[in-house]
């Protein structure tokens, strides 16, 4: 994946997790959903300027108070971990939950300032009425340049939620779940626990690498 377009449109996806909670959206309608809070997103950042600014704190701290409303991060995580997510304990998946989440907002909190003047285009959702489970495409025109973004979608009694996205091909929950595994067969669960739990000191110290 090209990094240069990957940082901004995974920023904006948590970005869609972290403010839709502040409008109101429709959920039962997976295209509305994404179209609503997307430019809900898109408009936030273009008038916020400590997030144009760059301001890491604020854009963290953001993301953060509006924790993914429209999303299940729990079924991503669980998604992640495939059939290692029963060898633990409720204790260790609440754990990699949260560290899990973390990582990723800390990881592309960032990339929001790096939002300018993109624009989207929607391709039609294909799904049928009964579906429960549909992927809304769309295509971000970045400087120039189309980049594919699309969002998969499950239904639930509380409407739609995002539990992965796909950028340039990439899929989030594949992108993590080879490491995830490695991690987890040659060390432990609990290694991962303390692996995704330093690599956030690391990020907050700012001495990741």
């Amino acid at each position: 994946m090209k990094k240069p377009f990957l940082l901004p449109l995974f920023a904006m996806f948590l970005a869609f997790c972290g403010f839709a909670s502040a409008q109101s959206v429709d959920t039962s309608s997976p295209d509305v959903m994404i179209k609503t809070v997307t430019q809900q997103v898109l408009d936030e950042i273009k008038s916020d300027p400590k997030i144009e600014s760059g301001d890491i704190n604020k854009i963290t701290e953001l993301v953060n108070q509006k924790i993914l409303p429209y999303t299940d991060f729990t079924h991503t995580t669980r998604l992640v971990m495939g059939r290692n997510w029963n060898t633990a304990t409720p204790e260790q998946q609440k754990q990699i939950v949260e560290q899990f989440k973390m990582l990723l907002i800390r990881t592309y909190s960032g990339a929001l300032a790096q939002v300018r003047n993109q624009t989207v285009q929607y391709k039609p959702l294909r799904a049928n009425p009964d579906d429960t489970d549909v992927v809304v495409r769309s295509v971000v025109m970045n400087n120039g340049q189309p980049v594919e973004l699309d969002y998969r979608l499950y239904k639930t009694p509380q409407g739609w939620r995002v539990y992965d996205i796909n950028v340039l091909g990439a899929w989030l929950i594949q992108a993590y779940q080879q490491q995830f595994n490695e991690q987890i067969q040659q060390h432990g669960v609990n290694d991962l626990v303390q692996f995704l739990t330093q690599r956030n000191r690391q990020l907050a110290s700012g001495k990741a690498s």
